[in-house]
């Protein structure tokens, strides 16, 4: 598995171009803003995307799929609990105000377990609710990567004061989901906010002071 990553939006994205060395077929995580570096990475290293996935329907991390949509044909895939939350306007105002426009249209929505699947590689859904209700992540098990969007940053967590958040929720969802995952599991976050770009499940455990209570 091959790991690009570019730096999105105003609210700074880690936008992810994950594929597999051998067929190069791969998957774009969390278009955040409609970025030309995003096609010409992917053009660059010959990609087949066959897929646009979100960790989670907050608009700074999807405002870029409409555009991949439209020039790479492809489907963007969301947790389904995200879809009908923030299809509701109501849901949707806050972001709004912000200058967001409407989200994209789901092609398709994952649940708990579901598996996706890109040339050799593939990511198992992990759904982490708590930053909002969908929120999830993509878990590889034989490379043992963990792409966490919002749950869990280096060194912090996901913020569960927005529209949807839960903050109990979310403390439970990194307890019982992601800390149970093997100690050497790397994690890429969705924000790049710690010391560092990436970690792995053990160091968050010994350094990240929002779970020392675990």
């Amino acid at each position: 598995m091959k790991i690009e990553r570019l730096i999105v939006g105003l609210f700074e994205v880690c936008c992810y171009i994950v594929y597999c060395p051998v067929t190069k077929e791969g998957v774009i995580i969390d278009p955040g803003d409609r970025d030309d570096r995003i096609l010409s990475k992917v053009k660059e290293l010959d990609l087949k995307i066959i897929a646009i996935l979100a960790t989670h329907a907050h608009p700074d991390h999807v405002a870029g799929v409409a555009d991949l949509k439209e020039k790479l044909k492809v489907p963007y895939f969301v947790h389904k609990l995200d879809e009908e939350f923030f299809r509701d306007p109501n849901n949707f105002s806050m972001f709004k105000s912000w200058g967001f426009s409407e989200n994209p249209v789901a092609d398709k929505v994952f649940e708990e377990g579901d598996v996706i699947k890109f040339g050799k590689e593939y990511f198992r859904v992990i759904h982490t609710p708590g930053h909002s209700p969908g929120s999830s992540c993509f878990y590889n098990e034989t490379h043992k990567i963990l792409f966490t969007g919002d749950t869990l940053f280096v060194e912090a967590i996901g913020r569960a004061d927005l529209t949807g958040g839960n903050y109990f929720q979310l403390m439970e969802s990194i307890k019982n989901k992601l800390l149970v995952l093997p100690h050497e599991t790397k994690i890429y976050p969705g924000h790049d906010y710690g010391p560092k770009s990436i970690s792995t499940i053990g160091e968050e455990k010994r350094n990240n002071t929002f779970l020392q209570e675990f």
